[in-house]
Order: C-alpha cells, then sequence, then structure tokens
C-alpha cells in the first residue's frame, strides 16, 4: 500500500486560509479607513480628546457594552499601564450602583459602534447631570451618544469580516486601535519613561527587563578584588574563591584600576605569571555599567560586546558586577 499523497493541501483547509485571508484584508481596510480619517476630521477631535485627558484631575471612565465593552476593559488597562489612570465600568452595571465610581473630575470615555446602545443612556444622563466630560467613540455623530457627548471620536464607516456584515470584527479592531493610538498620544505627551512603565510592570518578563542592574549586581564580598602592585598569586586566589570569572582591581584610593579576566589569564600565561604583578596583566579602562541602568540595556551591551560580565561603577568606585547568568536568571532574556 503506497503512502498518501500530502503535497497539495485539502480543499478545506484552501478553504480556510482563504477565509483568514478575507478577514485579515477587511479589518486592513478598517484600520487603513481610521489612518486616514485621522488625517482629516477624526484629527481635530483626537487632538482635543488628548487634551482634555491631560487636563482633567480625576481618572478616565472607559465604558461600553458587548464587544465595544470587551474593548472598553483592554483599552482602560492600556491606558493606566502607560501613565493615565483609568477603569472600565461596565455599562449595565452603572446603572445598579457603579455610578457611585465616578466623579466630577473625571473624564468619560463611552464606546458604541451605532452610539444607540440602550445600556449607555443612564451614563449618559449621570454625564450630562454633574457635568462630567464625556468623550464618544462611535460611527454615528448624530446618534444619541453622539449629540450628548462633549467631544465625538467618529469612526469611518466600515465592513465588518463576518460575512453577513453583522459579528463585530473589522469595528471592533478600530475601536481598539483608536483607543491605542489615544493611549500612546498621552504616553508620549507626558515624556513617560520605561522606567515609570517598570514602576506598573514590577511581574514577568517585562518587569524582569525594567529592573535596574543595581537589582542583579554581586555586591560587598561577593565582588573579588584585589590593589594595584599585587602579585598575580594572590589575584588568582581571590578570582577562584569569588568565582565570578574576573578579579577587579583598584587602586590605592579604592577608584578603578582594570580588570583581570580568564581571558586575560590565558592570554598571559607563562612561566613566571604568578610572580608578575596585576598591572602588567590587567585590562585597563574597562567596559563599566552604571547601578540605575536598565538590566534590558545591560544585556544588549554584553551580548554586543560579547562578554560575560560587567563592573558596576559609581563615583569611580567598583561597587558591584554583573554577569550575563545573573541576567538569564533574573528572567531578562
Amino acid at each position: 500500500m503506497g503512502l498518501p499523497d500530502t503535497s497539495a493541501p485539502k480543499p478545506a483547509t484552501e478553504s480556510y486560509v482563504a477565509s483568514a485571508l478575507r478577514t485579515l484584508e477587511a479589518e486592513r481596510e478598517g484600520v487603513a479607513a481610521l489612518s486616514a480619517a485621522m488625517c482629516a476630521s477624526l484629527g481635530a477631535a483626537f487632538v482635543a480628546a488628548v487634551k482634555k485627558i491631560r487636563g482633567a484631575r480625576g481618572r478616565v471612565i472607559v465604558t461600553g457594552m458587548g464587544k465595544s465593552g470587551h474593548i472598553a476593559r483592554k483599552i482602560a488597562a492600556t491606558l493606566a499601564s502607560t501613565g493615565t489612570p483609568a477603569f472600565f465600568v461596565h455599562a449595565a452595571d452603572a446603572s445598579h450602583g457603579d455610578l457611585g465610581m465616578i466623579t466630577s473630575d473625571d473624564v468619560m470615555l463611552a464606546l458604541s459602534w451605532s452610539g444607540e446602545t440602550e445600556e449607555l443612556k443612564d451614563l449618559i444622563n449621570y454625564s450630562r447631570r454633574f457635568r462630567i466630560d464625556l468623550i464618544a467613540v462611535t460611527v454615528n455623530a448624530d446618534s444619541t451618544l453622539g449629540k450628548a457627548a462633549d467631544i465625538v471620536l467618529v469612526l469611518p464607516a466600515a465592513r465588518e469580516a463576518c460575512p453577513h456584515n453583522l459579528a463585530p470584527t473589522t469595528s471592533s479592531l478600530m475601536q481598539l486601535a483608536l483607543g491605542d493610538a489615544l493611549a500612546i498620544a498621552l504616553l508620549e505627551s507626558r515624556g513617560f519613561t520605561a522606567v515609570e512603565f517598570g514602576i506598573f510592570h514590577p511581574r514577568g518578563k517585562l518587569g524582569a527587563a525594567l529592573k535596574f542592574v543595581r537589582d542583579i549586581m554581586h555586591t560587598g564580598q561577593e565582588v573579588p578584588l584585589i590593589t594595584r602592585g599585587s602579585l598575580m598569586s594572590e589575584a588568582i586566589v581571590e578570582m577562584t574563591a569569588k568565582s565570578l570569572g574576573c578579579v577587579v582591581v583598584v587602586d590605592s584610593a579604592g577608584k578603578l584600576a582594570g580588570i583581570i579576566t580568564d581571558g586575560d589569564l590565558r592570554r598571559h600565561m607563562r612561566a613566571d605569571l604568578l610572580q608578575a604583578t596585576v598591572d602588567s596583566v590587567m585590562t585597563t579602562s574597562p567596559i563599566v555599567v552604571p547601578p540605575d541602568q536598565l538590566a534590558s540595556e545591560t544585556l544588549q551591551l554584553l551580548n554586543s560586546l560579547k562578554k560575560s560580565a560587567l563592573i558596576v561603577v559609581e563615583s569611580e568606585r567598583p561597587i558591584g558586577i554583573v554577569q550575563f547568568h545573573d541576567l538569564l536568571r533574573a528572567g531578562v532574556a
């Protein structure tokens, strides 16, 4: 019996891929339409929304219902993690007590493709009654939501990827893309740094990459040190005892003078090596890093230099050593 012919894809497989490509193309067209709108009528409203949120004394209350609600929840999370205090209020729950979460210092960002979502009406009325700034994200500026809002971010009409033009797909992606654009514009306008980002992301690989060298480096008695003028026999003993693959050479004032690595030992191997002084073997002006450098930047530096360890220096004095393996253990790579 011969083996089945698997060289050509089965018709069903072809149809699945074709379906995926149609979906991606429809959604690409939606984002392209959003970009075009941003360069036209949407741009001015977007600028106004950024300024309104930046000037708010409170938080951004993001709300929506159904698929728009799911997108609103993600937008709130993105805003909060990038320096703009925000949280999500479910449109249906708002009418059952959650309106109490919203203050007059806040800005409300309401998402509804049609602008006629029934559950948003109490939120709209609440915002008008207590003069809470309302930013609408909708395709219909003349809708109930659009007419009530202080600022309307009008999305361009787009066909859903769903073949029946019913299931929110392209529209959801456009809402999400606009929310991301808003969050990043706010981030950049505030000069939000990677260090600040790390404060909100202390866990996981991202949190590890945003740690500082001082959080990972070897310090104190773990650092192999030897003074200038010492014999190589003493340096090798110190290097072996501390097991970091190097020894740091300092002058009489404790300032960095050089480094001797395993590689230096191999390059200077000779019969009288043990009687030589560290000054004749050490590498002067070694590459160093400050303690407040990000771990991710240090990893890139180690990779580019093809080194396994770097000296951490502050005020010309070595205060630690950071190794490639330390960064790996911390989850940076």
